[in-house]
């Protein structure tokens, strides 16, 4: 039996090695090693396979009887001690032989199982066998269980399969990854050999590269790049989809050590997580009732934990929208408080830079019959007010334009959802209810939401109604949106009145102001306070013929407006309320 390597390439022919030619001898073995390189599998062996199944038996076609049994779980193996170099080339088998009764051996604990010890004893018998980053980690554990070793053999499997994996496997990028992977069903035997730490630490020099100087196969799909063009730049996140087809442990791995070399941008991290959860984590249906097991919820589980703890402290290192999905799949599998808390504090703080779109794409749960998961959305914006209060602002002009800008934001998210049929008013008010004061300098937006879902609801009841208008607040609401109001036969006739009320004061407010003293605003007077004593004092008795009839004045604005005698008894109930 020989033990030279055999490839389909045209080997250099190897010369004998008398100790004058060394330098000889390590100019083949160079250029034994560039051809592993580019085959990136290695073919041992040349006879043919003469293997064959009966029944539970595996047994060699051979003019010599089988002198020794092995059995691997329910397969027994028939074999040859001596005819074939098995036992000279296994220490293990040695061993076992001499110290049996018979010559049947049990290696039922034998890593990679049969299929692994028979790739060796193939090896053994000087069968064909192609060996890749595919079935390299079973039969570099079962030669290593097997003590194929140098010691045994000069030149035995273990020393050609740890040359191989070497000068081949980890050159080759994706070669790593694919062996990377594949140790995760012999994981403690890999780790003892070192096979997943020199795996990660090929894979990591990888990625820590400069893009300019990648020159390896990649796999790239994003929309617009395209490989084949010539002098294409290599894109920052080449890697990002290779290292998404790894297990969620060893992912954890390969990220982990990323980022403590803190080489790369947070957000290359980011978009890498972003690629690995689309790969993995199911699309959210609303009309998904397929019961999964818990073995598959607690895989859910582990990957959404692996994923919220990878992402970086950065802001802004990952997207809204990916921070969205990530809280709408802890909802689903039920995902720990811990890890519920950490994406609800990043999602809040990042809540700024989110837009429509963004809060429009999260669907409602199943059995829930609105289309919008609006009680996901409440829960992300309270977790933005709690750290927007917390925060000692250095500019209190951008502190009030952030809360701003969310207070429209909900807003416009509002007028959307409203038109959604299975929106409750509950919901629609809770969210509307959560904002601040000082999120709405003026309340035109959250009128225009509540127009529209008493416009898409026309069968809502007078309680529900009053319920949606109380977080209206009449006084923020701009002449047009007043003039609108009016004549608005949805509301409900107390927020008319209210409407009414407050433009009656604002009309004397003006009248008054305008007929303040000159010396008195010299004199430093508030003029809103000294406009609100004299609107007491001067509030004319309203008497409106129409219930929402505007009068004009000369210069086009509305001045007075008549109520009925049921109106004018509101608005003095209003206005009884507001001063006591």
């Amino acid at each position: 039996m020989h033990s030279t390597i055999i490839l389909s390439l045209s080997l250099p022919k190897a010369p004998k090695i008398p100790e004058t030619k060394f330098r000889v001898c390590c100019s083949w073995l160079i250029e034994l090693s560039l051809c592993i390189r580019k085959m990136k599998f290695m073919k041992l062996g040349s006879r043919p396979d003469t293997f064959f199944t009966e029944e539970a038996t595996r047994a060699v076609m051979s003019d010599v009887p089988s002198d020794l049994t092995i059995k691997i779980n329910n397969i027994s193996y028939l074999l040859h001690k001596l005819q074939y170099p098995l036992l000279p080339k296994c220490g293990l088998l040695q061993r076992l032989y001499s110290e049996a009764d018979d010559a049947t051996l049990e290696l039922h604990d034998i890593p990679g199982g049969g299929e692994a010890f028979e790739l060796c004893a193939k090896y053994c018998y000087g069968i064909t066998i192609n060996l890749s980053a595919h079935n390299l980690v079973p039969s570099l554990c079962a030669a290593k269980f097997l003590r194929m070793t140098e010691a045994v053999e000069p030149g035995n499997l273990l020393i050609k399969l740890d040359s191989f994996f070497s000068s081949c496997i980890l050159q080759s990028w994706k070669d790593s990854i694919v062996t990377l992977n594949s140790t995760y069903s012999l994981f403690d035997w890999s780790q003892s050999l070192g096979i997943v730490r020199r795996c990660i630490d090929s894979i990591v020099d990888k990625i820590l590269t400069p893009p300019n100087k990648v020159t390896w196969s990649y796999t790239y799909t994003r929309p617009g790049y395209d490989k084949t063009r010539r002098h294409q730049s290599v894109p920052r996140d080449w890697w990002t989809e290779d290292v998404s087809f790894l297990n969620v442990d060893m992912f954890r791995c390969i990220l982990a050590a990323i980022k403590s070399a803190n080489a790369l941008q947070p957000q290359l991290i980011g978009e890498a997580l972003h690629v690995y959860a689309s790969r993995w984590m199911p699309e959210i249906a609303r009309d998904d009732d397929e019961a999964s097991t818990s073995r598959e919820d607690e895989a859910k589980r582990r990957l959404l934990e692996t994923v919220v703890s990878l992402i970086p402290a950065e802001r802004g290192s990952v997207s809204f929208r990916f921070l969205l999905r990530l809280l709408s799949f802890a909802k689903v599998v039920a995902a720990s408080p811990a890890t519920k808390a950490e994406l609800l504090r990043v999602a809040g703080q990042q809540l700024e830079e989110a837009t429509l779109n963004d809060l429009l794409l999260l669907p409602g749960r199943s059995g829930d019959e609105s289309l919008y998961d609006v009680e996901l959305i409440q829960t992300v914006l309270e977790s933005f007010l709690r750290q927007w209060k917390r925060q000692v602002p250095i500019d209190e002009r951008e502190s009030m334009k952030s809360i701003c800008k969310i207070g429209k934001l909900i807003d416009y998210y509002l007028q959307v959802v409203a038109r959604d049929a299975g929106m409750t008013v509950q919901k629609m008010t809770s969210l509307a209810e959560t904002l601040p004061g000082i999120a709405r300098p003026d309340h035109d937006h959250l009128y225009k939401a509540i127009n529209i879902y008493l416009k898409e609801h026309p069968d809502l009841s007078k309680a529900d109604k009053k319920q949606l208008c109380r977080v209206l607040d009449c006084q923020k609401l701009s002449p047009e949106i007043c003039g609108h109001a009016v004549r608005n036969e949805r509301l409900p006739l107390r927020t008319v009145v209210q409407v009414l009320y407050y433009e009656h004061e604002k009309a004397n407010s003006n009248a008054c102001r305008k007929q303040a003293s000159p010396d008195e605003t010299e004199r430093g007077v508030p003029s809103t306070s000294r406009v609100h004593e004299k609107s007491n004092l001067l509030r004319p008795e309203p008497s409106f013929k129409v219930r929402g009839e505007v009068a004009e004045s000369k210069n086009g604005r509305a001045s007075v407006v008549e109520l009925n005698s049921r109106e004018k008894a509101l608005i003095r109930r209003i206005s009884h309320k507001s001063h006591s």
